[in-house]
């Protein structure tokens, strides 16, 4: 098993193409992840093949190209941005003899670097310990049975079975922790539904500029930084639009292939974006890459039950695009997207004008609802 470099790791980037398309920009992404971790990115390796290789997911040939880039700039780690089966990533370390890691168990570092709340903690460790529990054998190979001796005599349990119960004692224990958070935060959902509040949740893909929005329309002062991840833990905070109470939240920014572990621990925390009347899908209109970024966002809002409520789009940085602020409506008067930059505040006053009339609607269409008549939802779902 190797050791994990204490800072400053030197990687080599693998990037192969099975068929899934955007490729330079799934390695241009890889790139962002990779500086977001603290590493400094020594060489890019890519291949195309039809399917990866049971062994070595990349195959022999590719594999001794990795481990000259290796050789070459004295590099310290390896990088996949793909999944590895633990016995794809057991065997690459014993070929390239070093620490190889794949896209999951990266995204999985930066967020244990980003956390800060005692819940986002919490749900981090949750998702690291549900990917290694998977692993495992990596670190006791070489200790199958306890030996005898003093300190070391037990009754049999294999190591490997040990450190397995011992793990999944820590994640019945964080499960029920968070479980217990959540509770909390249903009970706080129930008093500003009482209030007649209108809740609305951003969400978008990383690196959107949510939390620069969030902190323009709120004044918040919520940590945004031009990084991947930048935002994990959920800030909310009470904005009056138009005469009309909103509680704003800013959410973890999603990501394609986004891993399931990382979903299941931080479910709770989407919660708020299940449980919200609107969604804000926060889109950088400045990238290539937009449509499938959109894509991605939403494919992750389905996978959390939140395909159904009503979203609305907001084309953030028109600042880098020389698009004109605006509001652009559907045949049927319902708000499809808002043009804006978060950063200039050009076309935010039309943003809370939007918010304003769905905050209205709403309101009237409950009270319409209580007397038996429903108007249309001004919000595109």
């Amino acid at each position: 098993m190797f050791e994990r470099p204490a800072s400053g790791e030197r990687a080599v980037l693998v990037q192969l193409d099975l068929g899934q398309g955007l490729i330079e920009e799934r390695l241009s992404e890889l790139r962002l992840l990779v500086l977001s971790a603290g590493a400094s990115i020594e060489a890019a390796v890519q291949g195309k093949r039809q399917a990866p290789d049971p062994k070595l997911f990349a195959g022999s040939g590719k594999v001794q190209e990795i481990g000259e880039a290796l050789r070459v700039h004295e590099a310290d780690i390896v990088i996949f941005n793909h999944a590895l089966s633990p016995g794809q990533q057991r065997n690459l370390e014993r070929e390239l003899q070093c620490m190889v890691i794949d896209r999951t168990a990266l995204i999985l570092d930066i967020f244990a670097q980003r956390a800060r709340s005692h819940e986002g903690k919490l749900q981090v460790e949750l998702a690291q310990l549900e990917h290694l529990s998977t692993r495992l054998v990596r670190g006791w190979t070489h200790l199958e049975r306890q030996k005898g001796g003093i300190g070391l005599r037990g009754p049999g349990e294999k190591q490997l079975e040990t450190d397995r119960r011992l793990l999944g004692n820590r994640v019945k224990m964080l499960k029920s922790r968070l479980a217990q958070i959540e509770k909390q935060r249903k009970v706080r959902r129930r008093a500003r539904e009482r209030r007649d509040v209108l809740s609305v949740s951003l969400v978008g893909y990383t690196n959107a500029g949510k939390s620069t929005l969030f902190n323009a329309l709120t004044k918040a002062g919520a940590y945004a930084a031009d990084q991947l991840f930048a935002t994990l833990d959920t800030t909310a905070r009470r904005l009056y639009v138009g005469g009309a109470s909103v509680v704003l939240s800013d959410t973890v920014g999603f990501i394609r292939d986004l891993p399931h572990a990382l979903v299941a621990a931080f479910r709770a925390t989407l919660e708020e974006t299940v449980q919200a009347d609107l969604l804000l899908h926060v889109v950088d209109s400045a990238s290539e890459d937009r449509d499938a970024q959109i894509g991605a966002v939403n494919e992750v809002l389905a996978e959390i039950g939140a395909a159904d409520v009503p979203q609305a789009m907001v084309w953030n940085k028109i600042d880098l695009t020389r698009a004109e602020a605006a509001v652009e409506r559907d045949d049927c008067g319902n708000i499809r997207r808002v043009f804006l930059s978060a950063r200039t505040g050009e076309g935010l006053d039309l943003l809370r004008e939007a918010l304003a009339e769905v905050a209205q609607q709403t309101f009237h269409e409950d009270a319409d609802r209580e007397s038996g008549t429903v108007e249309a939802f001004p919000i595109q779902s």
